[in-house]
């Protein structure tokens, strides 16, 4: 019999000891816990969320958007112009703080997760005159941002992805840079391999190619449309994303068994366990995520 077995054969040191253990638990409950990055997880609007940014860094995102104005040089974070309130800036509500949290969590964003967390930017304003604004904001992080030099890119432990008023002629003519785009779903067959370093993500209003809303069975022909538009983007190295899409788990399931790779929501949590409860979902997940952007976590700068 061992020490640890006779120790706890006295009723009294074991109750002391179950106790100890609930009281820790109870004050730190998530000692043991660690986030699942959702490979799948596409945070719409987060700045709408109570705590922008950290909502969804709690909840496992790996795709978070953030909508923008550009006035008098600075970048405000909003989704119409009457919201504009000059305090929350790009700056002060994500990259300042992801940087942060980088530095807070030895270098990472979700530990074990070998991919850039995706931060989309949807442009507001004038396309050129906010990327124009942008540039220097994203040189002052580079740090931890993915970038295109010279033909080729270099994953970091974010992304930044442009939508909205995209800057597309501004982009394609640069040698450096620290910015993608996402692409329109409906036009992936158009593009040539010229495209190839500028867009990461292909997304389309849901509306546009499904009328079906659920909770019967997707209808063939919606469903060979919306599959032909992911097969091409994924043959380009696009991940596909319906926004507006029906905020509906069997709508959710039902994307992603067509190949759907990001599922748009404002329902943080509820994405969050319906990714989480399927064992098969995160698996079919992880497979997914290898054919895109991933970095060595010991080369990613």
């Amino acid at each position: 019999m061992t020490f640890q077995m006779r120790l706890f054969d006295t009723p009294l040191v074991l109750l002391k000891f179950l106790s100890i253990t609930f009281l820790t638990l109870l004050l730190n409950p998530n000692a043991n816990a660690q986030t699942v990055a959702l490979a799948n997880g596409f945070a719409h609007n987060d700045y709408w969320h109570k705590r922008p940014l950290f909502d969804a860094l709690e909840n496992g995102f790996t795709y978070i958007e953030a909508d923008i104005y550009e006035r008098d040089g600075r970048l405000i974070v909003a989704h119409l112009f009457p919201e504009l309130n000059y305090s929350r800036t790009l700056e002060n509500l994500y990259l300042k703080p992801l940087l942060d949290y980088v530095n807070k969590n030895n270098g990472k964003i979700y530990p074990g997760y070998n991919h850039p967390v995706t931060l989309m930017i949807d442009i507001k304003s004038d396309a050129e005159r906010t990327y124009s604004a942008l540039k220097p904001l994203l040189e002052k992080y580079s740090e931890m941002l993915s970038r295109y030099s010279a033909g080729k890119v270099y994953p970091g432990l974010v992304t930044i992805v442009l939508s909205g008023h995209k800057p597309v002629k501004m982009i394609s003519a640069e040698n450096n840079r620290f910015a993608f785009i996402d692409e329109d779903l409906r036009l992936v067959g158009r593009d040539t391999l010229s495209f190839a370093n500028i867009y990461t993500m292909a997304s389309c209003k849901y509306s546009k190619l499904l009328n079906w809303r659920g909770p019967d069975i997707l209808p063939d022909i919606e469903k060979q449309r919306l599959c032909a538009f992911i097969k091409i983007a994924h043959k380009s190295g696009r991940k596909v994303r319906l926004w507006a899409s029906p905020e509906d788990t069997h709508v959710w399931e039902t994307l992603l068994a067509c190949g759907v790779d990001l599922i748009n929501t404002d329902r943080l949590e509820e994405l969050k366990n319906f990714l989480t409860k399927d064992k098969a979902i995160l698996a079919s997940s992880a497979i997914r995520e290898h054919d895109f952007l991933t970095f060595p976590a010991d080369k990613a700068k």
